[in-house]
């Protein structure tokens, strides 16, 4: 048992959604030795050196700050191993080698966007919301080889609306992860937390591991291939595809034969009059695609090469092909 604010903490983190989770450690007084985070890497306008997310938040709290090419380099590890943390926290970085994960005597512990064991993977958010759930939650894990696979710590869900977009969960989730976090971190100090293996999750039969039943989802890494709309199924499938690719990588289609990608859009539960791929627009207010038991009205878009607008905006300025 350790005093919370005693114990010396490692975070690793990289994006926007990681930065909750570190502002609300460093706010509850945590003793935060040291940030890892990715390298500065070129991006936008004339390629300048692009810092991440985590890296400017830590540099603007004095917080020391270490950005590794290579986790397994043996400088990089000589480095983190003189840090003595007690405890490593992972939230959105990459996988860790296990001579990282487990150097510090508490271990690490990952912060998880799904309901573990449920949407294990890359991208839980998204695929939560393109399967149509109506929940999803955070999971504090301990990390092990198998990625996602270790023992539970604490876990909260909260709802999904049935319009809301994957940035819209991503926004909420950030939140309610970061508190969770903490209490996490609170409970491993004081010893109140007990690990559950991920095997005991929903009552799995006799003889069969959670992994073995049909309900488990994944969430492996989303590929332009998936973000292609297929307009050869219901508009329920489509209209959630949108929703959970939104606003990044986005679902997209093609418009006389250029690429446009959809933010934003409504579905229609009607008999189509025209085929599914078929689209129909009065060229002031509205377009949409046929579905097989409906349409898509597109709201928000971005064609190839242009801006991204509303759909009026859109149709003010653009001319269809006959």
């Amino acid at each position: 048992m350790k005093d919370f604010q005693s114990l010396r903490i490692i975070f690793m983190g990289t994006p926007e959604f990681a930065v909750a989770s570190l502002d609300a450690l460093v706010k509850a007084g945590c003793n935060i030795v040291g940030v890892i985070t990715a390298p500065d890497k070129p991006g936008g306008r004339g390629m300048q050196l692009q810092e991440s997310a985590v890296k400017i938040y830590a540099v603007e709290n004095n917080l020391k700050v270490l950005q590794p090419e290579k986790l397994k380099n043996p400088e990089f590890l000589k480095e983190l191993k003189s840090l003595y943390a007690d405890l490593q926290i992972v939230v959105a970085f990459r996988m860790l080698p296990e001579v990282v994960w487990n150097m510090p005597p508490m271990g690490s512990v990952n912060l998880h966007g799904s309901l573990l064991p449920q949407y294990r993977g890359a991208a839980p958010i998204n695929w939560a919301v393109i399967n149509g759930e109506k929940e999803t939650g955070v999971t504090t894990f301990k990390l092990k080889h198998e990625i996602d696979t270790g023992d539970i710590l604490l876990q909260e869900s909260f709802p999904i609306g049935e319009n809301d977009t994957a940035g819209e969960v991503h926004d909420r989730m950030k939140e309610i992860g970061a508190t969770i976090l903490v209490k996490t971190v609170k409970g491993l100090a004081d010893g109140t937390l007990e690990e559950m293996p991920q095997s005991a999750i929903g009552n799995p039969p006799t003889g069969q591991t959670c992994e073995q039943l049909a309900y488990l989802h994944h969430a492996p890494k989303i590929h332009t291939e998936t973000c292609e709309i297929d307009w050869n199924q219901p508009v329920e499938n489509i209209f959630n595809k949108i929703r959970g690719l939104s606003p990044y990588p986005t679902a997209f289609t093609f418009l006389n034969n250029k690429k446009i990608k959809i933010f934003t859009a409504e579905k229609e539960l009607t008999t189509p009059t025209i085929k599914a791929a078929d689209y129909a627009t009065d060229g002031k207010t509205f377009l949409k695609f046929a579905g097989i038991n409906g349409y898509i009205h597109l709201l928000e878009i971005q064609l190839e090469g242009k801006k991204r607008m509303k759909i009026d905006e859109f149709l003010r300025g653009y001319r269809f092909s006959n």
